[in-house]
């Protein structure tokens, strides 16, 4: 280290311990103390890239058509969904749920109106509507409509008629998507363009004042899911009632992680103390490297509380990481520690500390700094919760590196220097079995390593990253079964918004005045003569009187606004593509204005000409209006909107396939242009952020293995050496993607990480190593005494460290959420597979390339 570097280090930590062990207290109190504004979060910007515009698209649709978030409860009562009992009880419960706040309407088969069942005049149902509670209604009927009529089907009872869904539609919050749209336009104009000094400060209001209000907000979901929660079982007695939609998603994934940091915490906390007690064997190597680890989470956590950095799904992980990379660093610190204790014990307790430092500072910086490239790669994802774990972990390194060379060594000036305990143990007769292994067995370790690397590309190859909500969750939580539920018998659960734009606006039938008769005239248009009689089906036109309504032309106030696709070609086009989407077997409940077209023609019993549909629209109900024509059609911007619902549980959904080929079908089979075809929705925004995932996985691992082949080069001077290093690393990393590809496990936003994870520890294991193996090799010029030595010395602390990193990781096998599951199991096998290549192929590499020079004659 620099004479000023070491100075400062000598007359602070070795000189002052005390001291130091004071201020860096009183900084993790401040820092606990934060720890109270700690926050996770699992919103919408946690799932979706960081410059995605289909966001802002996403938000500007859902205000345009005032399309909010929806919960689904799905209601299977003990007796015969329709007897008295099941209507008494399925009433009480909607009633209950309609004055939840922020609950803006409730639809359950209770409440729609009865529209084929019989089937009547538009304007008879207008004044006179119908549903399932009205006298006289027969319910046999209602069920069938329920079951078959184009409105109904795959939304409000599953085909076997024992299962009910009751949605409950949340009010747009129009305030949230303002200031988000605010808050992202102003981030794009600075990456983009940058931003002036007023616009830099309107841009830290506007993020400071929407973050405030999403954490608002996220907690008024939070507590209304819980209110729906608890209204449910209060009816769990008579009904299997189960919860679905995306902010009861939100609030289970953030209870979920809440419970995997506190249990998994604890339980690493646990295991760290098991082994070094088992390893150690003295209070002092327990308690100082649990300190340093501690220490170092609550310095990290508190600072991201105290500036209202928030932890998301994947960032959760942090703190566990946190607490292996630092418990790594101990560990070095510790062996070697004892190595010089032992090999001569007469020196005094500051001669042993400043030693262990000076032949660990640069290997740990030099693995800390591998490290923290690693995981610097993140940033490359695009995937805001993805690039904060990288940003994290990073400063966390540098964090944990600091508390390492800081509060061991003063906590060992503090206390007494003791007696020299290092006398070999069982792990080094472990490592010594690897090295023998590398000596005589050196061909089939290469043979193998070749087999495991030509497994692992194959699998690869067969790599996915298509991810279902449903598999987040186990198959016993409610959250898994109600989802099941609801994507498989009533419609599907992720959302895919298809907006439509009208080519151009065209000319609509204008009624005018006869020049020469003054009688009123239709006028002919590219739509057909509609100069016939409109009123030709009476059941279309008349009231039950018989007369014509005298409003079903509508006046100026209260007539829509002329649109392409208010209109027979508009409508045929529309009802084209519903009808292709039907046939998909990916996708569930298809909305659209084919919807009241088809009840439109039904009515009428024949389809309806221009004149005959516009009529049709002013004599519909304001309700029927409200869930039929206003959610699906935008007149002011001469839009149109389709709505469906895919099925996750589909075996073969491909998201990026599906959106293409309903694309490829929009445009070569109904006639629409390319720009008039737009998508959004969940899917959209959760297939980008897949997409994403892939690409940025290959170009991750490429720049963390070229960055640090750099910094080993610069750290011992030979290419040779960068290149021996990375290849178990390598290995490893291929391993447990290839393992994943074979297994069917899908890239998501958790197991993305690993591979960056892997090699960063991997490496930080390789550079001890060799940095260990050129010290033994300078004793005696001999490659194999020295590999033998390197194993059971820095062997050992390898062989700690990896064992603590696997098991430690196992016991996220105990987490309820999936990916965490995966992401614990995978990191411990990649974990096993980088220390045998570390224990196995890089000394064998090493004894085939001689990297430190020739022998010793």
């Amino acid at each position: 280290m620099s004479r000023f570097i070491y100075r400062l280090y000598l007359a602070s930590v070795i000189n002052r311990p005390l001291h130091i062990m004071s201020g860096i207290l009183i900084l993790t109190f401040i820092a606990a103390f934060g720890m109270t504004n700690f926050k996770l979060d699992a919103s919408a910007d946690s799932l979706t890239l960081e410059h995605d515009n289909s966001i802002d698209y996403h938000r500007e649709i859902s205000k345009r058509y005032q399309s909010g978030d929806i919960l689904v409860l799905t209601y299977s009562p003990t007796v015969d969904m329709f007897s008295a009992e099941s209507i008494a009880t399925l009433t009480r419960l909607r009633d209950d749920l309609a004055k939840v706040e922020g609950v803006a309407s409730v639809y359950s088969v209770l409440d729609v109106p009865l529209l084929y069942s019989p089937m009547r005049p538009l304007v008879q149902v207008k004044e006179h509507p119908r549903n399932l509670l009205s006298p006289g209604v027969d319910f046999n009927e209602a069920k069938k409509e329920f079951l078959t009529s184009p409105v109904y089907r795959d939304t409000l009872l599953s085909p076997d008629g024992k299962t009910s869904a009751i949605l409950l539609n949340l009010k747009v919050n129009n305030q949230y998507i303002e200031m988000a749209r605010h808050r992202d336009a102003l981030r794009e104009k600075r990456d983009t363009q940058g931003l002036s000094k007023e616009e830099e400060k309107e841009l830290e209001q506007v993020a400071a004042e929407f973050l405030a209000y999403r954490t608002a907000v996220a907690v008024d979901d939070a507590a209304r899911v819980e209110i729906v929660r608890g209204i449910a079982r209060r009816y769990q007695d008579q009904a299997q009632i189960f919860l679905g939609g995306v902010t009861m998603i939100t609030s289970d994934m953030i209870s979920y992680i809440k419970s995997d940091l506190v249990v998994f915490g604890a339980a690493l906390i646990g295991f760290i103390v098991f082994m070094l007690a088992i390893l150690f064997r003295q209070w002092r190597f327990v308690i100082l490297p649990l300190a340093a680890c501690i220490l170092s989470v609550i310095l990290m956590v508190g600072w991201l509380s105290w500036i209202d950095w928030r932890m998301t799904v994947i960032s959760s992980n942090f703190v566990a990481l946190l607490l292996i990379m630092v418990f790594a660093f101990t560990i070095y610190i510790v062996v070697r520690n004892r190595e010089i204790h032992a090999a001569d014990p007469e020196l005094d307790q500051a001669d042993i500390v400043l030693e262990t430092v000076r032949n660990m500072v640069v290997p740990c910086l030099y693995s800390a700094l591998t490290t923290i490239v690693a995981f610097l790669s993140l940033i490359m994802s695009g995937i805001r919760p993805v690039i904060d774990f990288g940003w994290m972990m990073t400063i966390g390194l540098v964090v944990g590196f600091i508390m390492t060379f800081v509060v061991l060594p003063a906590g060992l000036m503090l206390l007494p220097k003791g007696e020299p305990k290092d006398k070999g143990d069982k792990s080094a007769a472990t490592t010594l079995l690897f090295s023998r292994l590398a000596e005589f067995h050196g061909g089939k370790i290469l043979f193998i390593s070749l087999a495991v690397i030509a497994i692992s590309v194959w699998g690869i190859a067969k790599l996915e990253v298509e991810n279902r909500f449903v598999d987040y969750f186990k198959s016993d939580s409610e959250i898994h079964q109600g989802l099941s539920v609801i994507d498989t018998q009533l419609g599907g659960t992720v959302s895919l918004d298809i907006i439509l734009d009208a080519d151009q606006p065209e000319p609509v039938a204008d009624v005018v005045e006869s020049e020469s008769t003054g009688e009123a005239t239709a006028v002919d248009s590219e739509f057909g003569d509609i100069s016939e009689d409109p009123f030709s089906e009476d059941p279309f036109a008349e009231d039950s009187s018989g007369e014509m309504d005298e409003n079903a032309f509508g006046d100026d106030e209260t007539s829509a606004a002329p649109s392409y696709w208010y209109s027979v070609s508009g409508m045929d086009q529309i009802k084209q593509l519903h009808d292709y989407l039907e046939t998909l077997p990916e996708v569930g409940k298809v909305s659209s204005l084919a919807i009241a077209y088809q009840l439109a023609n039904d009515v009428n019993k024949g389809k309806l000409n221009e004149f005959e549909l516009n009529v049709m629209r002013n004599m519909l109900s304001d309700e029927i209006k409200k869930f039929m024509i206003n959610p699906y059609l935008s007149d002011e911007h001469q839009q149109t909107r389709i709505t469906l619902r895919v099925i996750e549980t589909t075996p073969e959904l491909k998201r990026a396939e599906l959106v293409k080929k309903i694309r490829s079908y929009a445009i070569n089979e109904v006639g629409l242009k390319e720009e008039q075809v737009h998508f959004t929705g969940m899917l959209v925004l959760y297939n980008n952020m897949l997409e994403s995932l892939f690409a940025s996985q290959i170009a991750t691992i490429g720049v963390v293995f070229v960055s640090i082949m750099l910094m080993i080069v610069v750290l011992f001077h030979s290419f040779k050496i960068a290149v021996i290093s990375i290849l178990p690393n390598m290995m490893a990393a291929s391993a447990v993607l290839g393992a994943m590809g074979h297994a069917g496990i899908p890239l998501d936003m958790m197991t993305t990480t690993i591979a960056a994870i892997v090699v960063g520890v991997g490496v930080d294991q390789a550079i001890q190593y060799f940095y260990r193996y050129r010290e033994e090799f300078a004793i005696d010029q001999n490659y194999i005494a020295a590999m033998h030595r390197s194993h059971a010395s820095i062997g050992r602390a390898m062989y700690y460290t990896s064992a603590t990193i696997i098991v430690g990781f196992s016991i996220l096998m105990l987490s309820q959420f999936i990916p965490s599951i995966y992401f614990g199991v995978l990191t411990a096998f990649a974990m096993f597979m980088a220390i045998v290549g570390s224990l196995t192929l890089l000394p064998k590499l090493i004894l085939m390339m001689k990297p430190f020079g020739p022998e010793k004659a």
